[in-house]
């Protein structure tokens, strides 16, 4: 169980359109908001609030969908503000890490030069740097199955490309600022394309549909480019 004192009030929550509620977690991206986001979920799962539809985790909020002819919207915020305030602890599930495989550099990681010469390091001090993260899925988001990674070593944080690019592989694991992701289809992107990873992060025939959810942890792990070719045929 894990204590969780935070005084909730009217301010927290705000109208989103004509059917949907969101509920302000805090107002910086942190693990311990991100702790108070996926308590909220919990609560809400556990709930079962009449009304309440689905509900998707960010960075600091969670926001809420509701059928308004069951529930409208000051009758929602009353009972969350309710359940919000009975809130005193919570059991989080514990975390599942995934190890994501990657052939860094080359046509697959084409900004892996531009990023270590950006810090001065080179190639192979990068990926030791991306690899030994323990990064955290705040959200997923932008993509189907795009992870929003929070952890990523201040000494290779990296902005944005000047000219985003108009296709990007899906599997493309890229810097953006302070954060790493994973392209999980291909689509146009601006972030520094550094490797590849043969898994399929966004699998549509499966239930559920994304690899990765809110509350994973990731890590990196350096492969070749055979074994990144023999991973790639045994995901088809």
């Amino acid at each position: 169980m894990t204590k969780l004192p935070y005084s909730w009030t009217e301010d927290a929550l705000s109208p989103l359109g004509e059917t949907g509620v969101m509920i302000r977690c805090g107002d910086t991206i942190s693990e311990a908001v991100h702790q108070r986001v996926m308590s909220v979920c919990a609560l809400l799962e556990k709930s079962r609030l009449p009304g309440i539809l689905e509900w998707l985790p960010s960075f600091a909020s969670v926001t809420l969908f509701y059928d308004p002819l069951l529930s409208p919207y000051h009758e929602v915020c009353g009972m969350l503000l309710h359940e919000l305030n009975k809130m005193q602890e919570v059991t989080l599930i514990q975390p599942r890490t995934i190890i994501i495989p990657v052939c860094y550099g080359g046509e697959l990681g084409p900004d892996l030069e531009y990023v270590a010469t950006e810090h001065g390091l080179t190639p192979d001090e990068v990926i030791a740097i991306h690899t030994s993260g323990d990064y955290l899925v705040h959200m997923i988001g932008f993509a189907p199955g795009f992870p929003y990674l929070g952890g990523l070593a201040e000494k290779i944080a990296t902005p944005r490309r000047s000219t985003p690019r108009l296709r990007v592989e899906a599997g493309t694991v890229g810097i953006g600022g302070k954060q790493t992701g994973v392209y999980p289809v291909t689509t146009p992107g601006g972030w520094q394309c550094i490797g590849r990873t043969p898994l399929a992060l966004f699998r549509p025939m499966e239930n559920p549909p994304s690899l990765l959810a809110a509350g994973d942890r990731v890590r990196f792990a350096s492969i070749s480019h055979q074994e990144y070719l023999e991973l790639k045929e045994g995901e088809r």
